[in-house]
């Protein structure tokens, strides 16, 4: 594949995970467009963006905008917006794009992509997103952990997709069960992100922690069970001791890590609850399973963000 033959693409919310991949596919010569708010534009416009990774600390120059019709004519969209800008954003940005464009929604949660197509009529890919990364200053991302992705299920558009991360030395596998994939992630986001966002605390104080332990426990057995009512087969959870290990072993080599939503507390930013915790108790409720940890967490996570 010739450099010329780099489609151009669009990183619709440039924060830790659009700055992350985005970059790596500016990295490697791609003609990234990064749409995000004023700081992260100025700063990239000026300085480029400072990807600061396990493996290298590098600037990357690349375009940035505040506007979404900087999108325009894109064939690929990484679309990273919070879970509660996604039905606006997509609706706003399906008349910009190229014709039969590729939108991958690296979002938190299990329903982004379907949430893209009601709203808008873009055909949106699901992703699972697994990295460790923070935006600590504009224009900056730090990323401490993994940096891989799954799509799916395999198609040209998946393929494609997945020979571009792969060109810009992302790992990206295409699978065809990827609801276990997104289900496996929301598992980790339940036990974790509230806890994290609520206690303050980073990975290593919570595992660190016997009876936050024990919270993060059940709020991960709530969402296996909802899981299992849902028809979602989850293989990592047949054994939960095991699976809670290997969690703990994860969780271990991202100790000094913050959840997202723990980072969106800090900074006075709406989190993405209703689309973790707040989904499963939503999914319990309709499929009539209990989930009291999760229903406390979601609670009490929206209760913080109306006391800011």
């Amino acid at each position: 594949m010739s450099a010329e033959a780099w489609p151009k693409i669009a990183v619709v919310g440039a924060g830790a995970v659009g700055g992350y991949f985005g970059g790596m596919l500016a990295r490697a010569g791609a003609p990234v467009v990064f749409i995000g708010r004023p700081p992260f534009v100025h700063a990239v416009k000026q300085d480029g963006m400072l990807l600061d990774t396990v493996q290298f600390k590098e600037k990357v120059k690349t375009e940035a905008s505040t506007e979404l019709s900087a999108a325009r004519d894109a064939e690929i969209v990484l679309f990273c917006v919070k879970t509660t800008d996604t039905a606006a954003t997509a609706r706003e940005l399906a008349p910009l794009l190229a014709k039969n464009p590729i939108v991958v929604s690296m979002q938190n949660g299990v329903d982004n992509a379907e949430q893209i197509r009601a709203a808008s009529g873009l055909h949106a890919l699901a992703a699972a997103v697994y990295v460790a990364a923070s935006v600590p200053a504009p224009g900056t991302v730090k990323h401490v952990g993994r940096g891989d992705l799954v799509v799916g299920p395999k198609s040209v558009a998946t393929e494609r997709v997945a020979a571009l991360f792969e060109r810009a030395g992302v790992q990206c596998k295409i699978s065809d069960h990827l609801a276990t994939e997104l289900w496996t992630k929301l598992v980790w986001n339940c036990g974790l992100n509230a806890i994290s966002a609520l206690g303050k605390a980073t990975y290593g104080d919570i595992i660190a922690n016997e009876d936050a332990r024990q919270l993060v426990e059940g709020a991960v057995f709530e969402v296996i069970f909802v899981a299992k009512a849902a028809g979602v087969h989850l293989p990592l959870f047949e054994d939960p001791k095991a699976a809670m290990t290997g969690a703990y072993k994860v969780a271990e080599s991202m100790a000094a890590t913050r959840s997202s939503t723990a980072q969106d507390m800090m900074r006075g930013k709406k989190t993405e609850i209703d689309s973790l915790n707040g989904f499963i108790v939503r999914k319990g409720r309709e499929l009539h399973v209990p989930t009291p940890i999760n229903h406390a967490l979601f609670t009490l996570v929206k209760l913080a963000e109306v006391a800011r």
